[in-house]
């Protein structure tokens, strides 16, 4: 199953952008069930929030290869 999910996360997008859209499809989706009393659709915008909001740009920064430095921690010594 990861040999699979690994490569298929390659085709995430890095930009913001595309994540930003799908939470908002998520909330107008979420919306229309509510106004209409559809859970399901109450149910697909909640699992498309999270898909934009957490899974997707979790798997896009795990799965990155281009990873900052780890940051060093300061000694409290002031560089002497």
């Amino acid at each position: 199953m990861l040999a699979l999910a690994l490569p298929l996360a390659d085709l995430l997008p890095r930009s913001p952008g595309p994540y930003v859209a799908l939470m908002l499809i998520g909330f107008a989706v979420g919306i229309l069930g509510h106004l209409t009393g559809a859970r399901v659709l109450v149910a697909a915008g909640v699992i498309l929030i999270f898909l934009g909001a957490l899974a997707f740009p979790l798997a896009a920064n795990f799965t990155s290869g281009d990873r900052p430095p780890p940051i060093e921690e300061s000694r409290g010594d002031l560089g002497e």
